[in-house]
């Protein structure tokens, strides 16, 4: 606060008592009067006092608040300034974000066509598969059809299933099944192995030069074994006599030792006799009288006759007409069971194997896999 002005007070001691007397000397009224002025001018110069007073702080709060007004404009401007920034921040944010959305907005059309290319080229590629494997497996079915034999089918289905496990498609897994169920149940077919037939055949073809006619004699080897057999027992026998006679020479007298030994090799003697009269005779039964009447020189004619025959049933075979290979077939066993030896073991043999590929030589169909067609077309059309 700022202290009261106060009134002047004067230096001179006879004009200061100059009023006091003449206040004291003058009348009430008079007294009064200057009372009321002096009270009237203390209040006038205190209210010129508090007026000063008061136009010093509207002066102070002018200036105090033409400095705020003007701090106040600043700030408004700087306010501005910075509204102005943040507006232009606004909209270049917003610009980059509407460019993010666009570019956001391509890459996800760019993402949802390249999702669309896979798609697409994993479905062309699974359906190139699909159409490989059918395409392979109607094939085999030709070739199964044309050689008789399953073979080309089960090969084909195998290399099929390889495919579909190295792709590894879960949808592809009901082809798997139905082709693992086709593979069962042509391997459970007993089919007909054209080629190992035609091996036994040319087998049987080789044997019958070999084969023995009933109307040639020809030595059988079991009878010179036998008599070789039955001629080496009593040499043997000769010879432990020997041994006996020298080793009891001492004991025994010279003529009891002659005509043990004389004994023994006349039996021998006679034995080999007898077996040679024995291998002079041969007893054979025959079905077939006319076989015996058979001349040297047709005999030819029937090994190669029997020839043709085996080889027009092998022609039937690969051909695979089993009816007329099974009518080539029973007039081969035929013509072996007529004019061959069946005693030998080489016709024996020739005759089993005839007979094995007549059981074998009959028609069965491949079977189809139609389980695996279907389920390659249900896959081919998505389902």
């Amino acid at each position: 606060m700022t202290d009261l002005p106060t009134a002047p007070v004067s230096s001179d001691p006879a004009a200061a008592a100059a009023p006091s007397i003449a206040t004291a000397n003058a009348p009430p009224s008079a007294r009064w009067w200057w009372l009321t002025m002096a009270v009237v001018g203390a209040l006038s110069v205190a209210s010129l006092v508090l007026a000063w007073r008061a136009d010093q702080r509207g002066a102070s709060l002018e200036q105090e608040l033409v400095r705020r007004q003007q701090d106040s404009a600043g700030q408004a401007a700087e306010a501005r300034l910075l509204a102005k920034q943040a507006q232009e921040g606004m909209a270049e944010a917003t610009a980059k974000v509407s460019l993010l959305e666009a570019r956001v907005a391509e890459v996800a059309v760019q993402r949802s066509q390249l999702e669309e290319l896979i798609q697409s080229l994993s479905r062309s590629r699974d359906e190139n598969l699909l159409v490989d494997v059918e395409a392979a497996i109607r094939v085999a079915l030709q070739q199964s059809a044309i050689t008789g034999s399953a073979e080309p089918l089960v090969v084909t289905l195998k290399q099929s299933d390889d495919r579909l496990a190295r792709y590894n498609q879960p949808r592809l897994e009901g082809v798997r099944r139905a082709i693992a169920r086709d593979l069962d149940r042509i391997k459970a077919t007993s089919l007909v192995d054209v080629s190992t037939l035609a091996i036994k055949l040319d087998e049987a073809i080789r044997l019958v030069d070999e084969l023995p006619l009933l109307a040639v004699a020809e030595p059988r080897k079991g009878a010179g074994i036998e008599t070789g057999k039955e001629t080496g027992k009593p040499a043997a026998r000769a010879r432990a006599a020997a041994a006996g006679v020298s080793a009891s020479t001492l004991a025994a007298s010279a003529p009891v030792a002659w005509s043990g030994r004389f004994g023994e090799l006349w039996s021998t003697l006679g034995e080999r006799i007898w077996g040679e009269v024995r291998s002079l005779v041969r007893v054979t039964r025959i079905d077939h009288p006319d076989a015996m009447l058979l001349a040297p020189e047709q005999s030819f004619f029937v090994r190669e006759n029997l020839k043709l025959r085996l080889l027009n049933a092998r022609l039937a075979l690969l051909s695979r007409q089993f009816d007329t290979a099974q009518s080539d077939l029973q007039a081969a066993q035929h013509a072996l069971d007529r004019y061959f030896d069946r005693a030998s073991k080489r016709t024996v043999l020739a005759a089993e194997l005839i007979r094995q590929v007549a059981a074998q030589a009959h028609q069965v169909g491949v079977p189809r896999p139609d389980d695996t067609l279907a389920a390659l077309t249900a896959a081919t059309a998505g389902r």
